[in-house]
């Protein structure tokens, strides 16, 4: 049986199919945002040996960095709203750009001597900067989304993983040529031009759509299958930003890597995470797609299983690798059966799932700092592969409601 095209619930006068709603002022030019986003929320995991944390042992203070962060992104649901109502698109899309760079820059200024203390201020505000952001992106976009959602979800994915991968490399190749004030002034720089391209553009007047109503939201959360792909999504987020944000510190202290070394470990596993998803979209038609999900779990946790064990850069890179591949295609996979799960389209309720999922994520980092704290940095890989396989146990948990479903209901 196919799945239901939810699409062909919205009215026909929502849905502009002539060609001129992807040359809409501003909506293409919104999907860059995402390669912003990927810079701001990647930049914490990447910056970390720069601040010295890979020869010091307050695994605390790396967990609040991650609670500021989160902070900060979940603020910025009831904050980006206002904006947009009252400035638009174009002054709120500028100002969080130029949040962004300006918290950047604060960083760089209280930047290692400086106490600790005075980062956690730059990372709430940069958690900000990414969560207003994220909020304008997603109004920006409605008409190219509706058009072709596919199309950009996929874009969207790519300019992010890509927001990303640039992060971690910029940090790796300028580590031992500029101090750590320098980079992050580099780094600022990124923000700032889109702030200005932004500020030129023109974009088309906002239009409020009522969001559905609170029962129909409710109504789909109560499927049992809805709740198991909201678990799965959640460990799985867990499991990718738990990497993101440790992985340079493990490399550093488990396995002696240089700094810079570590750092570009976590370029290859964004650009792991990037070319998997883009080969994930050609994969997905041509496999079942429970056979796969269940393929990525298992090679998943034996790549955790590799880089516990390992002891050389080999073994690291072989498993830095394999975890980014398999780890890959379980988002688009639970991320399509969750669109036909949650047919209401509204971009301030996808808005807020998605900036509730990331928070979600960087929960893992953030935990693992205190578990790093009382135990070990080996803890930072036993917390993916825990997830890993509460991710398995959920996939069997979904299989079994699925087939219970079609039994009792034929």
């Amino acid at each position: 049986i196919r799945p239901r095209d939810w699409s062909s619930d919205v009215c026909s006068s929502d849905l502009p199919h002539d060609p001129g709603v992807l040359a809409m002022p501003g909506a293409g030019g919104a999907l860059g945002g995402f390669f912003v986003s990927g810079v701001l929320l990647a930049y914490l995991g990447a910056i970390l040996p720069s601040w010295g944390h890979h020869v010091q042992s307050d695994y605390w203070m790396i967990g609040l960095y991650f609670v500021a962060l989160i902070a900060g992104v979940l603020s910025a649901v009831r904050t980006a709203p206002q904006w947009l109502e009252k400035k638009g698109l174009g002054w709120t899309l500028t100002s969080a750009c130029g949040l962004a760079a300006g918290a950047l820059l604060y960083l760089a200024f209280f930047s290692p001597p400086s106490v600790a203390w005075w980062r956690l201020r730059g990372v709430l505000l940069v958690g900000m900067a990414a969560g207003v952001l994220h909020t304008a992106i997603f109004h920006a976009i409605s008409p190219i989304y509706r058009h072709d959602p596919a199309a950009t979800v996929n874009l969207a994915g790519i300019l992010f993983g890509l927001g990303c991968f640039a992060v971690a490399l910029l940090i790796s190749r300028m580590f031992y040529t500029y101090t750590a004030s320098a980079i992050q002034v580099w780094i600022a720089l990124i923000p700032g031009f889109f702030a200005v391209g932004y500020a030129r553009v023109r974009f088309v007047p906002l239009v409020s759509s009522p969001p559905p109503a609170a029962h129909v939201l409710i109504e789909e959360f109560k499927n049992p299958n809805a709740l198991l792909l909201s678990l799965i999504l959640f460990f799985q987020l867990g499991n990718e930003w738990a990497m993101a944000g440790w992985l340079p510190l493990f490399l550093s202290q488990r396995l002696g890597m240089s700094p810079s070394a570590a750092i570009m470990m976590l370029a290859f596993y964004w650009l792991a995470l990037l070319v998997g998803r883009v080969v994930a979209q050609w994969i997905l038609p041509r496999f079942r797609h429970g056979r796969l999900l269940t393929t990525c779990v298992l090679v998943s946790m034996f790549a955790c299983v590799i880089l516990l064990a390992t002891d050389n850069s080999f073994g690291a890179a072989t498993g830095v690798l394999l975890l980014g591949g398999a780890l890959a295609p379980i988002y688009p996979l639970v991320v399509e059966k969750i669109g036909a799960v949650f047919p209401s389209y509204h971009p301030g309720f996808y808005n807020g799932i998605f900036s509730l999922a990331m928070a979600g994520g960087m929960l893992a980092p953030c935990t693992l700092g205190y578990l790093a704290w009382m135990l070990d940095v080996r803890a930072v890989m036993a917390v993916p592969l825990i997830g890993s396989a509460a991710v398995a146990i959920l996939l069997i948990a979904l299989w079994i409601e699925g087939r219970l479903r079609g039994y009792l209901q034929p």
